[in-house]
């Protein structure tokens, strides 16, 4: 009983973590590889990179559970390397984990090391040698968002493969079956606005479809699209249009007003604003010229929101570089 508690209180995105390569969505060629180097036994190191929320982490479990079965925990080691990316680590745990045998067990043990490239380069290349000291009884998964940040030399010893973002239809799979299984009420235009948002990050899609039924007052009530955009604070289309109009047919400070009085009201940062304008923007036909300018333009700003820039410097930025590129015999809805 007290286990069954404890997966009703999980995060979706470990209640439903795929427990085998058959459950994994999307990364198809990526899955069959991997299940043939599990069926010939001969798994090298591996490195597994990509955005997040493309299923790195839930493929190397899913692999380890199928090849491990009810002896995971003694022969797994997952570490995440953003909150421990040291070089103590690597002598401490990884090197006392890597060193010891099975008695009982024949076979590798595995270290699975995510978020890899937080780790310093010091550490990287502690840890290059001990996957070289310990490779015939122990594999290594590293698990990385970038690969360029990760050693050349670390990289070199692993069989690489990339996870790209996503299908929709892969998200919208997955999707559906949690909403079955938590007897969830949602409009279908809120789970396509799910789904679309996600942008091929499984883990952001249920992380939201989560809180949204949290925020319901009762279990039987409906998500609405309102709600998605909410827990997500991605501005609504709408929205963007009204700044947009404002900023081609009113004076400065009328435009200055709404944008103001839109961001305040729906609480946007101005970097989300600048996003809501990019996928909007990529619905107009535009000019090529005009198109690189508002991307410069807008590239430039997101820049000086980065490096701290005053917020109503590059809020009046944000009207001076759309009013410059955006005219109306230049832009046509589509």
């Amino acid at each position: 009983m007290p286990n069954r508690e404890l997966h009703e209180n999980l995060p979706w995105v470990e209640k439903y973590r795929p427990q085998n390569l058959d459950q994994v969505y999307g990364q198809q060629e990526t899955i069959q590889t991997i299940r043939k180097f599990a069926q010939d036994g001969r798994i090298p190191h591996l490195l597994f990179y990509g955005p997040p929320g493309s299923g790195k982490t839930s493929t190397i479990i899913a692999l380890a559970r199928e090849i491990y079965g009810k002896n995971y925990r003694n022969m797994v080691l997952e570490l995440n390397a953003s909150d421990d990316r040291g070089i103590d680590i690597v002598r401490d745990q990884i090197k006392n984990f890597a060193s010891t045998r099975q008695i009982f067990s024949s076979g590798f043990k595995l270290v699975i090391l995510d978020e890899a490239d937080a780790m310093t380069n010091t550490a990287q290349n502690a840890l290059r040698r001990i996957i070289e000291k310990y490779t015939k009884n122990t594999r290594f998964c590293i698990l990385a968002n970038y690969a360029h940040k990760i050693n050349p030399a670390l990289m070199s010893r692993c069989t690489r493969f990339r996870f790209s973002p996503l299908a929709i239809s892969a998200i919208e799979e997955r999707v559906d079956t949690v909403i079955k299984e938590e007897k969830l009420k949602i409009e279908k235009p809120a789970e396509k606005c799910l789904v679309a948002l996600s942008k091929g990050d499984m883990r952001k899609a249920l992380n939201v479809l989560q809180a949204c039924a949290a925020a319901l007052d009762k279990p039987e009530d409906t998500i609405s699209v309102d709600m998605i955009y909410e827990c997500v604070g991605a501005p609504r289309p709408k929205s963007i249009e009204v700044i947009l109009n404002a900023i081609m047919e009113r004076d400065w400070t009328d435009s200055y007003s709404v944008m103001n009085k839109i961001r305040k009201t729906e609480g946007l940062a101005l970097i989300d604003l600048i996003e809501g304008f990019m996928d909007i923007l990529a619905k107009y036909e535009l000019k090529p010229l005009t198109r690189i300018k508002m991307i410069q333009g807008l590239g430039d700003i997101e820049y000086g929101i980065s490096k701290g820039g005053s917020d109503k410097i590059q809020s009046t930025a944000v009207i001076a570089v759309s009013y410059t590129h955006l005219t109306l015999p230049t832009i046509c809805s589509v």
